[in-house]
């Protein structure tokens, strides 16, 4: 049976190994990216000086709205329980594009912009710098890394079977790396041994990627784990109400349907709540900063609140889902809450994809979980160069 297993591992690596080297290097890079980019442009995400009480939301919005052409408009502004980090002014265009400002001077900070190295690894990760056919063409790049990370399912696997020893004295061996013994004892223990301890992470990391590759995929993945994967509607709006914001630096989606029809006629209303419903503002987000106030005494320990035309969410520093947030929908006119969905109470869709994004990156566990996860990429892009070092040896090549 081994032997078989051998011929699995060696013939679905030789082909795969170097495109598998650079997905698992490229998404190494991608694990401390926000970290990183904050690093390196500080004065864009944090102000320099804590003064005083911030500005009023509206105020600040004005500002940013000033600068932006017409065809741009503002979708939302994230506002993080960190005093120091600026506030984050979500744009309509171009997607998940946003604007920072100072929020105790209002001083417009600049935009945040994906840096052009963690680009290229994201493209190399996702499509190997392939793109979308505007004509529909097929996506190879996405297809390459969709066949490779699944023949890397199958090479763990199978290098599981060759290499499981019978005895607990053998397994403790193979876990060792001989760094005394020569150059191909080393590389061999390397193989081994890194591929032992990166195992879990590795397949965890590709299972979840292989859900962004295939939809047929995705589908029994999500059945599997007994969720009805939630289709988009034909009209654009996200079938999973309760969706999740894309990125530390994306933009929230609506994700009540369209607040003014779903808001816009409640019934049961008094003379004084309509008198108070139809006055005008002279700002679309006058009552942004009331909704933000009332969200701030609600939820004790929030990490960061969004509030976007007629929805806010709120998210939380916590273990597991790093996607998830309880969600409102406030009325766009008064700012008054017309509804609550905790977290908790969203659907099984909506919580599957942030579970597989979280795990995916590995930030379900913290920092800790992350550091294991850029270690188990490291590691994965060696194997194949090992495997190849060690294949050369045995052809008698090198």
């Amino acid at each position: 049976m081994k032997k078989a297993f051998r011929k699995i591992h060696l013939w679905l690596s030789v082909p795969f190994g170097l495109i598998i080297t650079v997905i698992c290097l490229s998404g190494a890079a991608l694990v401390f990216e926000d970290e990183v980019t904050e690093l390196c442009r500080r004065d864009l995400y944090y102000v320099e000086k804590v003064s005083g009480a911030p500005l009023p939301v509206e105020y600040l919005i004005e500002k940013v709205a000033g600068t932006l052409p017409d065809s741009v408009a503002v979708t939302g502004v994230s506002i993080s329980s960190d005093a120091e980090r600026a506030y984050q002014v979500n744009l309509s265009k171009p997607r998940r594009a946003s604007v920072y400002v100072d929020q105790y001077t209002g001083e417009v900070k600049g935009r945040h912009e994906r840096a052009p190295f963690f680009l290229t690894m994201f493209k190399l990760h996702r499509w190997l710098l392939d793109g979308m056919k505007p004509d529909g063409g097929i996506f190879w790049g996405k297809m390459i890394v969709g066949v490779s990370t699944l023949m890397f399912v199958f090479v763990l696997i199978s290098g599981i079977v060759i290499w499981w020893s019978r005895t607990k004295k053998a397994l403790k061996n193979s876990l060792k790396i001989a760094v005394g013994k020569g150059r191909r004892r080393f590389w061999y223990d390397l193989h081994v041994a890194g591929g032992m301890y990166a195992l879990v992470l590795l397949l965890a990391m590709a299972l979840t990627g292989l859900t962004w590759s295939f939809s047929w995929y995705r589908a029994g993945f999500y059945k599997v784990f007994g969720v009805e994967m939630k289709q988009r509607a034909g009209h654009g709006a996200l079938q999973t109400a309760h969706g999740t914001p894309q990125t530390a630096h994306g933009t929230l989606q609506t994700v009540h349907g369209t607040p003014q029809t779903a808001h816009g006629g409640k019934s049961g209303r008094n003379s004084s709540e309509e008198g108070r419903g139809n006055r005008e503002h002279t700002s679309p987000y006058a009552c942004w900063q009331q909704v933000y106030e009332e969200l701030k005494a609600r939820n004790a320990g929030y990490k960061q609140i969004t509030v976007s035309n007629g929805s806010a969410s709120v998210s939380f520093e916590r273990f597991g889902n790093q996607r998830a947030a309880d969600r409102y929908a406030f009325n766009p006119q008064d700012g008054e809450i017309t509804e609550v969905t905790l977290y908790k109470d969203t659907d099984a869709s909506g919580k599957m994809r942030g579970w597989i994004y979280s795990v995916h990156v590995g930030s379900w566990g913290g920092m800790f979980t992350r550091i294991l996860t850029f270690i188990a990429a490291l590691l994965g892009g060696t194997l194949p160069l090992t495997g190849y070092y060690l294949w050369l040896r045995r052809i008698r090549l090198i």
